[in-house]
């Protein structure tokens, strides 16, 4: 036998049997698995998609012009800081209208506070200016660049945030991707609380550190507004926020915030010996450790509450300073409560709120209709596929099926080795790959029967066949290939399902019905065993 023959046949056997080992997973549950199989062999398994088992559709949409007010908002506390370190006075600032900050500047600083805007400020743009009575007014907005790159980063960082959250929410191979200007697409197959994943997702997850003031009067905040700088906020003492048992608690709190949770580097749930449940314990960069240090050193026997989206979670007295970098969220939490507050906290808090605008819901009953009706289609074209080929080109069909079930066996072995979503239209690709796999063989088969026909040996007939039948196959799956690489590129998650087992069937069905249907002549012709063709 020559070598060349035995080193495919080699190749081949070793792929298959690696193509088996990774389906393993998908076809055998886990648990059925031996002990020693995840130390060395693969464990992924073609995971199925929203509409094959079910789960949540959601549409979220970024309000992006809350983002950029925020941000206005920093602009403008970055102001007042920088001309009181410069020694400017006479000058009040404040944000109106959302997105515009204004300056009342007397007459002697006029041209320091506008040296100082022009070096320290240059994103800044002058909206309007007016000039009375020995004061002018500068009305202040950002740049038409710096606010179309604050919205962009709004979602993308939106997107990312709710990314890490999924991921430690646990949902398997969730698709989370940008839809249009503002909003986010989030799928997440196979869910089973999509309550609880709906909070996680749209919780901005504010933290905020803010005195507690005990002189004011809460009652009288209450019915009739809060004092000069400062807010009211409410706690809720009990299991669940507004939820059964649960008593609702005012506070007066001063509006400065001291801190807030950007010096996260990572939240853990921890266990309490006392009646209140578990904590969630907060670990702080040195930035925020150092801050934190001086915040409770100067503020001993004061109040410190601790805010998450305008919600206090507790106001703990300050006994003494508290150095390491270390804090503790407690508030009658259950452990999965307090579980979902630590995701938020360590994935970070969105940079501006989140707003379901769709939501549809995939019952596991519609999946497994879809599976079945899936698997019934694939089973009944593959079957109409093989009994076309073994009766039409007999021996030859027979070989061009045994590529179509390598073929088949490689596709899925790929796509459990990429962790592939499989979705309906997946289906469909897989489908439509198993009648183009043996389009190859057909070109081949034709070519070697016109070769048979002007009186050529068999094995003249075969190299002749394989020869003039080879370009055109490229042509036709390179065409094909690039085809599925557009809709990968530009379509949304069904279609991307599509193009993926598009792609990669084309590539397993050059694979197998070239050179593997090759291989097996050339074993024939190297054993002088082939003396006819069952075409």
């Amino acid at each position: 036998m020559r070598r060349s023959v035995l080193i495919r046949l080699v190749i081949f056997s070793i792929a298959i049997v690696v193509a088996l080992i990774y389906l393993t997973p998908t076809l055998i549950d886990k648990e059925k698995l031996p002990s020693w199989w995840g130390t060395f062999l693969p464990t992924d398994r073609i995971n199925l998609g929203l509409d094959l088992q079910g789960g949540t559709h959601l549409i979220l949409e970024v309000k992006v012009d809350k983002a950029v007010e925020n941000n206005v908002e920093r602009v403008k506390e970055d102001i007042q800081k920088t001309l009181r370190e410069k020694g400017v006075s006479g000058v009040s600032v404040e944000r109106v209208q959302g997105i515009q900050i204004h300056l009342r500047i007397v007459a002697d600083s006029v041209e320091r506070v506008r040296g100082v805007l022009k070096s320290d400020f240059a994103n800044l743009a002058t909206v309007n200016t007016q000039t009375s009575g020995g004061t002018t007014d500068l009305f202040l907005s950002l740049s038409k660049e710096e606010m179309k790159s604050l919205r962009d980063y709004a979602v993308d960082q939106s997107l990312e945030t709710i990314r890490n959250r999924i991921d430690q929410f646990g949902v398997s191979e969730p698709i989370i991707q940008r839809e249009g200007q503002q909003n986010i697409l989030v799928q997440l197959p196979g869910i089973q609380d999509p309550e609880r994943a709906k909070e996680i997702i749209g919780k901005t997850a504010l933290l905020e550190f803010k005195l507690v003031d005990d002189t004011a009067n809460v009652e009288d905040a209450t019915r009739n507004g809060p004092p000069p700088g400062r807010q009211v906020l409410y706690g809720y003492a009990g299991k669940g926020e507004g939820g059964v048992g649960a008593t609702k608690t005012a506070y007066i709190v001063e509006s400065r915030t001291l801190m807030t949770g950007e010096y996260i580097t990572d939240a853990r749930v921890r266990p309490s010996s006392q009646l209140q449940g578990p904590y969630v314990e907060l670990v702080l960069n040195s930035t925020g450790a150092r801050l934190f240090e001086q915040i409770t050193a100067a503020n001993v026997k004061r109040r410190l509450a601790i805010v998450l989206d305008n919600r206090v979670y507790s106001a703990p007295v300050i006994q003494e300073r508290i150095g390491g970098g270390r804090a503790s969220i407690t508030g009658s939490f259950s452990i999965e409560e307090a579980r979902d507050l630590a995701i938020v906290l360590r994935a970070g808090a969105l940079p501006a709120p989140v707003e379901i605008a769709e939501e549809r819901t995939v019952g596991p009953s519609l999946g497994s209709d879809s599976i079945r009706e899936g698997v019934i289609s694939f089973i009944v074209g593959s079957s109409l596929v093989i009994l076309f080929m073994a009766i039409y080109y007999k021996g030859a069909g027979l070989l061009a099926d045994m590529a179509l079930i390598f073929h088949i066996l490689f596709l899925l072995a790929i796509l459990a080795s990429f962790k592939a979503v499989l979705t309906l239209p997946g289906i469909a690709g897989i489908v439509l790959i198993a009648g183009m796999a043996v389009d190859a063989n057909v070109l081949i088969n034709e070519r070697i029967r016109e070769e048979l026909r002007l009186g050529k040996a068999p094995r003249a007939a075969i190299e002749a066949g394989f020869k003039h039948a080879l370009p055109a196959i490229i042509d036709t799956n390179v065409t094909t290939f690039l085809s599925g690489v557009i809709l990968f590129q530009f379509g949304t998650g069904p279609i991307k399902g599509f193009a993926v087992t598009l792609c990669v069937g084309i590539l397993t069905t050059v694979v197998t019905a070239v050179f593997m249907t090759r291989v097996y002549y050339d074993y024939r012709i190297a054993s002088r065993k082939l003396t006819q063709i069952s075409i």
